[in-house]
């Protein structure tokens, strides 16, 4: 699962005084913000850190940073791993990878073993993204169409016509400011902190209805907190920029009221996106609306959308003789 070039080799200058690990995760997480990383990111990697820092606190005999070697690191990767997803240990690599380079640059690393300890192998093709079925989706606005009071019901409107309507990822809906809406055009400016990469996206005459529904909801709540200078877009009821977790929760209790299970907001994307080429929209465009940095990502939601498979299918030569083959045997009963 993992491998090193060189397994066992010292890793740290031989008479380097032992620095706490906790001031080293400080300064690389000061890093990691300098360079402009979410505030998501930021958090996993420190949290991620802290375990590993803990763990390595409570190893006995104490392990100096000094003496820290690769078949530790692989000791640790294989305990973190024990019934957890390629996926997570996957991300655990890449921090600690990170953390590693941090630490070379400090001068307590001679050289970061990480960059040959490889973590499962990964590939976002294998697995074919999970869209919210038609009933399913069709039960959830019928239960937030219920939503009382008026106003929770206008909120939750628009924040699933968004997700649904234009495949915003849920860091990009809580970051977006209303200064990023273009009522005019009816464009949605989302920032490009995931990609790098800023996009316009387009919005339906349906979204547009409900954004423009939300709005009034906005500033009531901006007027009664006195905050009539707050950036954000969605706001929770003291005027503060509405959290991800709270725009999670917002539909988590609207699919439970509908009596359907709670979906990933990322399936809203998944959804959008796969309607989108089963209703003939070109590759290319759904790429650009939906901020797909390469066209290879958008490709794996060809194997969602089997309308035209299913038509296809049809014409196979296995029909033609079943059918011929069921005729005849109709006859022979018939006899």
């Amino acid at each position: 699962m993992w491998c090193d070039s060189s397994p066992g080799v010292v890793l740290f200058q031989e008479g380097k005084a032992m620095r706490r690990w906790d001031g080293l995760v400080e300064s690389y997480v000061r890093e990691c913000e300098v360079r402009g990383l979410v505030g998501s990111t930021v958090y996993a990697r420190r949290r991620e850190l802290d375990r590993f820092g803990a763990w390595l606190k409570h190893r006995r005999p104490r392990v100096n940073l000094e003496q820290l070697d690769v078949e530790l690191i692989v000791k640790y990767l294989r305990a973190r791993g024990t019934f957890r997803s390629k996926c997570l240990i996957y991300g655990v690599v890449s921090i600690l990878r990170g953390m590693g380079e941090h630490l070379v640059l400090q001068g307590i690393w001679t050289k970061n073993p990480l960059r040959w300890i490889k973590g499962p192998k990964m590939d976002s093709r294998s697995k074919i993204p999970r869209r919210i079925g038609k009933e399913d989706m069709k039960r959830l606005w019928e239960a937030a169409e219920k939503k009382k009071p008026d106003t929770l019901r206008t909120l939750t409107l628009c924040v699933l016509s968004i997700l649904y309507g234009t495949g915003l990822r849920r860091g990009e809906l809580h970051r977006f400011n209303i200064a990023d809406w273009d009522r005019e055009k009816g464009i949605l400016k989302v920032d490009g902190q995931k990609t790098g990469r800023e996009r316009n996206t387009p919005v339906g005459p349906g979204v547009w209805k409900c954004v423009e529904a939300y709005l009034p909801v906005r500033q009531n709540r901006l007027e009664a907190a006195n905050k009539l200078n707050e950036p954000a877009f969605l706001i929770d009821r003291r005027g503060n920029r509405m959290s991800a977790v709270a725009i999670s929760k917002i539909v988590q209790r609207c699919s439970k009221a509908a009596g359907i299970p709670f979906f990933s907001l990322h399936q809203f994307r998944h959804s959008c996106v796969s309607d989108l080429i089963e209703n003939g929209v070109k590759l290319p465009d759904v790429q650009v609306m939906i901020g797909h940095a390469a066209i290879q990502t958008t490709m794996r939601y060809l194997d969602v959308t089997s309308g035209e498979r299913t038509e296809a299918i049809k014409k196979h030569p296995i029909n033609d003789f079943l059918n011929e083959t069921r005729d005849s045997n109709d006859r022979r009963m018939a006899i």
